[in-house]
């Protein structure tokens, strides 16, 4: 019997699963993995930036902070024309969905147009499609779902009562309101946080908590660790300890079953034994190239090299009127929130 979907999660529950034995949770998130996913099968998903640099918001973590001086340079939102050719070029290379992703803290209504006519173009070339362009208001969810937009990214980031020691320019429940956006208009949700930027267990519990609280589970969780940028108020925060990250993959695991629980950035500055014991604590998505966003991610080679040592693979592709298999989300995103 698989494991019952909640919504309704304490933070006392959530740190009991914190404070099992490594060996017991890690048993029990990888039951449950085994549950709805083959756990030899990963989710291969890539990343490319379609506006880089020059966001206004103060997000202690991102590079792409116009106030921080990281060395990214502000660019203009990609045309039409080449961000076709990056789709095309990602479809050549056997990726099945396209996401495009700005760093803004939200797009103006005049660029909606803009990014509508990139989602139509996308999906005349038979690609799912993906954006993570910043806070949404109902009427702009609406208007990119009319465009054929299938998944939106928008992380929370970390727990509610940490959350004003990351970001000052928006609250909590922004994020909250545009998730809602996003799914009253029946798109997917990508939705994830970062752990590692000095917040307690309990604040990692609750981060979980707030994600497996929602309405409905997201589709995707990619759970972050911190990637330190020169420049940033983070920059020098004491590194999260390996176990406990793991521990937060197997929690997640846990507490959205039937989610893909991806492994997402500062996978660079992880072994390859971590990123195993990742897996077998219930990661079964990774993103994949050479880049995220804008810090450094393991190349394909080595990720490649890895899935063979592991006995991996990725997961398959499959047409939307195949139910027996899962579908396998080869994206191509970008914004310093789509991590």
């Amino acid at each position: 019997m698989p494991a019952v979907i909640r919504h309704d999660w304490t933070r006392d529950e959530v740190l009991v699963l914190f404070d099992l034995s490594f060996p017991e949770l890690m048993a029990r998130a990888g039951a449950t993995h085994r549950e709805r996913f083959d756990p030899s099968q990963v989710q291969v998903s890539t990343l490319l930036s379609v506006k880089t640099g020059g966001c206004p918001e103060d997000c202690a973590y991102c590079p792409q902070a116009a106030r921080y001086d990281t060395g990214v340079q502000a660019q203009k939102l990609m045309g039409l024309e080449e961000v076709v050719d990056k789709a095309r070029a990602a479809k050549a290379a056997g990726a099945s969905r396209f996401c495009m992703g700005a760093a803004w803290r939200s797009p103006k209504d005049r660029d909606i147009p803009k990014v509508a006519a990139m989602i139509r173009e996308v999906k005349a070339l038979g690609l799912e499609t993906c954006a993570t362009l910043g806070m949404l208001k109902g009427s702009q969810a609406q208007a990119l779902r009319d465009a054929g937009l299938d998944y939106y990214n928008h992380n929370l980031d970390t727990a509610p009562e940490f959350y004003g020691d990351v970001i000052k320019t928006r609250d909590y429940q922004d994020r909250l309101d545009t998730l809602e956006h996003v799914r009253d208009v029946g798109m997917k949700t990508c939705c994830g946080g970062i752990v590692g930027m000095g917040e307690s267990r309990s604040q990692r519990a609750g981060l979980l908590q707030a994600l497996a609280n929602l309405p409905a589970h997201p589709d995707s969780v990619p759970i972050n660790r911190l990637v330190q940028v020169e420049g940033t108020p983070l920059q020098g925060t004491a590194l999260l300890d390996s176990f406990e990250f793991v521990r937060t993959i197997a929690v997640a695991r846990l507490l959205m079953p039937a989610a893909m629980v991806r492994l997402s950035a500062g996978r660079a500055e992880m072994n390859d034994e971590l990123q195993a014991l990742c897996f077998l604590a219930g990661a079964n998505s990774i993103f994949y190239g050479e880049k995220l966003l804008t810090t450094g991610n393991p190349d394909v080679e080595a990720d490649q090299a890895l899935f063979k040592r592991l006995g991996l693979v990725p997961m398959p592709l499959v047409h939307k009127h195949d139910t027996n298999t899962v579908h396998a989300d080869i994206v191509v995103p970008a914004n310093s929130c789509a991590a």
